[in-house]
């Protein structure tokens, strides 16, 4: 007897999963990067980058209101464009994942450090990276609901400290800290902020891996992006705002968001910050590990992968072996470094994932009829064909290594795919 995933996740769950992938760790500096760039019109940057994404989320919309099972981009790309661009994608994904889960817990153990600096010798950093994979493997092994639970406590957890720095952060502000009149950025430093506040919007494309596990996917996925995208916004814009008008020094600040609560808080507003940012590490951990682990199920299903994989535990209704897989090469990873490499092609993936669900929406058009889609955009072909142009003008903002990793990964990829055809046939 076979067993499904079970759909736990909830309109709601979905938002603050999303959220917690978007606000990430990488949002307690950004300030600073976006602002030393473009300076007052990093707040321009942060609008302008919400209305590219938004043209993204359309297209990610109607394409996951098609579908309704575990897979999220690399399941539309197999529907539209077949086996081999399917597991590439799929492969892509489940490389970054991988090198996020690594990034994410080192950068854990940083945050530790800061109360105690023995806490980052070899032994202990690989102590306690064993102990939060271990932790997380867990949650995530003994039911979708729990790990849903944890993310939504620590995705509270994380946003409660930044609301606060907003609230009292705004009483506080400077007038003339925003002063418009003053020169517009160059070029390069206004489009390389864009570039950075783009992947601060991302994430969401690998939430929807977990389609399997969502409560009628079709409708509650394009409401939980629009949603999302909309929160993110003004959150991002409301803490651009308060670090600016608050902390003269931002532009060379490595901790903005806590070094201008220093500025108005004193060092209780620092702490809570420090603590907010860990909840923040330790969320997003949760959600790389839920995300990742379905990924390897999602391409055994589809025959793509060893048949293991795709094993269900009959109690807890999570693949048991498909998760083991993700943490125990997660933890390799985590403790030997090789994740530095990795993360130099999670810009690129990212970017070539959204261009390719983009050309999935005409392809799908055109091979399913359009009652398929509970969610139908206006000019779709046309918003789809503007996503598909964003995506290519990003590409060509990247540096060249990290073309060159993503061509090595990619090339990897191929390797495997045709070593697993050559053994099924075998």
């Amino acid at each position: 007897m076979s067993f499904q995933l079970k759909r736990e996740i909830g309109k709601w769950d979905l938002v603050l999963l999303m959220i917690n992938s978007l606000v990430g760790s990488g949002i307690f500096g950004l300030p600073s990067k976006i602002f030393s760039q473009a300076g007052i019109y990093s707040l321009l940057v942060i609008v302008f980058c919400a209305a590219v994404m938004l043209v993204l989320v359309l297209n990610f919309a109607e394409v996951a209101s098609r579908f309704t099972k575990t897979g999220g981009p690399y399941l539309y790309t197999l529907t539209a464009f077949g086996r081999f661009p399917a597991f590439l994608v799929g492969w892509l994904i489940l490389i970054t994942r991988l090198a996020t889960y690594a990034a994410l817990v080192n950068i854990f153990v940083t945050y530790l450090a800061v109360f105690n600096p023995v806490l980052e010798t070899p032994s202990a950093k690989i102590a306690i990276i064993f102990v939060l994979t271990l932790f997380f493997t867990l949650v995530n092994h003994f039911g979708v609901k729990g790990s849903t639970i944890l993310n939504n406590s620590l995705t509270i957890a994380k946003l409660v400290p930044l609301f606060l720095f907003i609230g009292v952060g705004l009483f506080f502000i400077n007038p003339g800290n925003f002063n418009f009149n003053a020169s517009a950025p160059e070029l390069f430093g206004f489009s390389n902020s864009v570039f950075l506040m783009v992947f601060a919007f991302s994430g969401f494309e690998a939430i929807i891996v977990n389609t399997g596990e969502i409560k009628t996917p079709r409708k509650n996925i394009p409401t939980a992006l629009f949603i999302t995208i909309a929160f993110v916004t003004v959150f991002y814009v409301l803490l651009q705002m308060v670090c600016i008008g608050t902390f003269p020094g931002l532009a060379e600040s490595e901790r903005p968001i806590a070094d201008a609560a220093l500025q108005f808080a004193g060092p209780v507003g620092a702490f809570v910050i420090s603590v907010g940012a860990l909840f923040s590490v330790g969320g997003t951990i949760n959600t790389v590990m839920l995300i990742g682990s379905r990924l390897p199920y999602a391409l055994s299903e589809e025959k793509q992968l060893p048949r293991f994989l795709s094993f269900i535990h009959r109690k807890f209704q999570t693949p048991t072996w498909s998760l083991l897989l993700f943490a125990l090469v997660a933890f390799v990873v985590s403790v030997s470094g090789t994740f530095v490499y990795a993360v130099s092609i999670s810009v690129i993936s990212k970017v070539m994932i959204l261009g390719i669900v983009c050309a999935a929406l005409i392809k799908l058009r055109k091979t399913e009829a359009a009652d398929t889609a509970t969610f139908r955009l206006k000019y779709g072909n046309s918003l789809a064909v503007i996503g598909m142009l964003i995506c290519i003008g990003l590409l060509m903002s990247s540096k060249a290594n990290e073309f060159r990793d993503t061509l090595i990964t990619l090339a990897v990829g191929v390797i495997l795919y045709l070593v697993f055809r050559w053994f099924k046939k075998k």
